[in-house]
């Protein structure tokens, strides 16, 4: 497979499960989700191979049985997060499959009747094949989040970014939604991110990228050609990596 411009030939998509389904709403929202599949088709048509990570927040999010009066464990409560994503994976992939894409959905936890296993030398062969790599599940794991795992299959996979798809600009000093006068970065250092407190992704998942100097790019999905420019290395949202001349 050709690599493109920017010299990406392989990226891992992080979309929450919050991109499946219109803002203040719950459920799947088809044509959210197809919206995503059209984007995600045109950026693989630029000769970049795609895996991508997805959430469950829009179907259950553990937290929701934090008190002690739901009766359910915690770590019960994170697989049924997980079992969460997997709805969105197939959503996904029948969007994707719609628009002329070949896909695999994996999943960290075995569901032989619905997906195929998480293999690294498997998904990565797809990859290598042009076909899009949906992973659902996280890590197979409670007690870690779906940016942790986005993290760590982009480690795994060799990817050379890690894209971080959000309903804003990118990286804001505060809530852009609470505070309209947040300046946007363009740029950041993770150590900038851990100090400032940015809430970009999960401590861990900041971490595992800074330790092994993993790009990450946090950008608008919402906006038509976004996905595009990102994996063409065109200026979008907020790029965070090692060392930036800061603030800009």
């Amino acid at each position: 497979m050709a690599v493109n411009s920017a010299g990406y030939r392989r990226v891992v998509l992080k979309l929450s499960g919050e991109s499946f389904s219109h803002a203040g709403e719950r459920g799947i929202s088809m044509d959210t989700v197809v919206h995503i599949a059209e984007q995600t088709a045109q950026a693989a048509q630029q000769g970049v191979q795609i895996a991508i990570v997805i959430g469950g927040g829009n179907i259950l999010r553990g937290a929701q049985f934090a008190s002690a009066s739901a009766r359910i464990q915690e770590a019960t409560s994170h697989y049924m997060g997980m079992l969460a994503t997997v709805i969105n994976g197939l959503a996904l992939q029948d969007a994707l499959e719609s628009v002329g894409c070949s896909t695999r959905l994996s999943t960290a936890i075995r569901m032989d009747g619905v997906a195929e296993p998480y293999i690294r030398r498997r998904a990565a062969r797809h990859l290598e094949k042009g076909r899009i790599v949906i992973l659902a599940c996280g890590t197979g794991s409670p007690f870690v989040t779906t940016d942790t795992a986005a993290a760590q299959r982009a480690l795994e996979l060799d990817a050379d970014i890690l894209l971080k798809a959000t309903r804003v600009d990118g990286v804001y000093s505060d809530d852009p939604e609470k505070n309209p006068h947040a300046v946007l970065y363009s740029e950041l250092s993770y150590q900038s991110v851990r100090e400032q407190n940015l809430r970009v992704m999960d401590p861990t998942a900041i971490a595992q990228c800074m330790e092994h100097d993993m790009p990450i790019l946090v950008f608008n999905f919402r906006k038509v050609g976004n996905i595009v420019r990102a994996v063409n290395g065109e200026k979008v949202g907020t790029l965070i990596r090692s060392k930036v001349a800061e603030p800009r």
